[in-house]
């Protein structure tokens, strides 16, 4: 089917969920998080933040949807549900009295109209690194359509310590409030807020959520117990805890920015080695995978490469390609079974006080080979892994 036809396709989709149910954003106030990294933490502060302040909240992102006191899940490999699941989500809060919104709103969800209809009080930009060029075509249309949406808000939250801040600022600036972070001239108590975080990146998500509750009057004193509140978020720098000594770490990283932050943070933390097992997704943005072999290679003491999502591809063809980056000299292995991958780094390479990072899955409740969706937790094979045990994804032939 023509890109053109896909676009009308869900053009239509979208207005009839937003007729089914009743244009319920109208009756909201929604605050939109979009950016390559960082936008379940900020949506999650800021969540936090407006829960602090005695609103009625409600919010969407990546990990689940939470109304009230109950947690819905969104899919699998979501971060912006299908038109009419976000819309049934908001008329959902509307129903349960709820006066905020907080979304988490991809590049693929602004495409393919899954937020069109959405009244946006605030939008908030993280940042735009390379990620999901194969879906977009280059890097200027990935960036043009974040910058569209961050137009169509009444006010734009933006970060000017990023490299996109100038083109966004452009597309955005006319007839729209622009709100801008880092700002060095927060007070002593906010301050102490951000650095509660010891991650920069996460210290300028805090700030992002500061600027986008303050544009809804949100008081300082409350944007400050929100920070307090908040605690760490599944798939997101999760330890798992253990009696080896050895630091065991799960997180989402799956972008070449993102991983180059986690890694980076590690390495400053390290007493001894970083050792770092991902993959890069079949059918997804092949140029990233050498570039994510040289940033695990350079920042990591020895990366394992293995499966993430392969979907149709072959894994070892995937793999090859991540150490086409690969830096000579390093210390790598290829496993392309992940839960032997995550088995192998602990238990025949790890000792006490090395980091073990598996990244790329997170929080992901599922791996993908073909077209299928296979149940899978990289937490669960990590504890599989330290009885030395092995767990694999469940498909035929295994």
């Amino acid at each position: 089917m023509s890109r053109k036809f896909l676009k009308t396709y869900h053009f239509l989709r979208s207005v009839v969920a937003l007729i089914f149910y009743r244009f319920p954003s109208r009756k909201l106030k929604v605050i939109g998080v979009t950016g390559t990294d960082g936008k379940t933490t900020t949506v999650t502060m800021i969540y936090k933040i407006l829960k602090a302040a005695g609103k009625r909240v409600s919010m969407v992102s990546t990990v689940d949807a939470v109304i009230g006191s109950k947690k819905i899940r969104t899919g699998l490999h979501t971060t912006t549900p299908d038109p009419f699941l976000m819309q049934k989500l908001l008329r959902r809060m509307v129903d349960e009295g709820d006066e905020y919104a907080v979304l988490e709103v991809s590049s693929h969800g602004i495409d393919q109209f899954r937020v069109f209809g959405v009244n946006f009080l605030v939008g908030v930009l993280t940042n735009i690194t390379r990620e999901h060029l194969d879906y977009h075509g280059s890097f200027d249309s990935y960036l043009s359509t974040k910058a569209i949406f961050l137009k169509s808000v009444k006010t734009a939250v933006l970060n000017k310590s990023d490299g996109s801040y100038k083109a966004v600022r452009k597309i955005v600036a006319s007839g729209n409030k622009i709100v801008e972070y880092p700002i060095s001239s927060l007070s002593e108590s906010l301050k102490k807020g951000v650095e509660k975080f010891s991650e920069p990146y996460n210290q300028l998500n805090a700030q992002a959520a500061i600027m986008a509750t303050k544009a809804v009057g949100i008081a300082e004193t409350e944007i400050v117990q929100g920070l307090a509140s908040f605690k760490s978020i599944e798939g997101r720098m999760e330890e798992v805890k253990n009696e080896r000594g050895i630091r065991i770490i799960v997180d989402f990283a799956h972008t070449p920015n993102a991983l180059t932050n986690v890694l980076s943070i590690l390495r400053k933390k390290a007493k001894k080695r970083v050792i770092c097992v991902f993959g890069c997704a079949g059918e997804r943005d092949r140029e990233k995978r050498p570039v994510m072999g040289e940033i695990a290679t350079r920042l990591a003491d020895i990366a394992i490469f293995t499966a993430e999502d392969p979907r149709n591809e072959s894994i070892n063809d995937i793999i090859n390609s991540m150490e086409k980056g690969a830096l000579k000299g390093k210390k790598i292995y290829k496993i392309p079974e992940r839960g032997e991958a995550i088995r192998f780094a602990i238990n025949e390479v790890a000792k006490k006080d090395d980091f073990v990072v598996i990244c790329g899955k997170g929080h992901e409740r599922s791996m993908a080979y073909g077209k299928v969706e296979y149940p899978w937790s990289d937490a669960e094979a990590v504890k599989k892994a330290l009885k030395n045990r092995v767990m694999l994804v469940k498909r035929p032939g295994v």
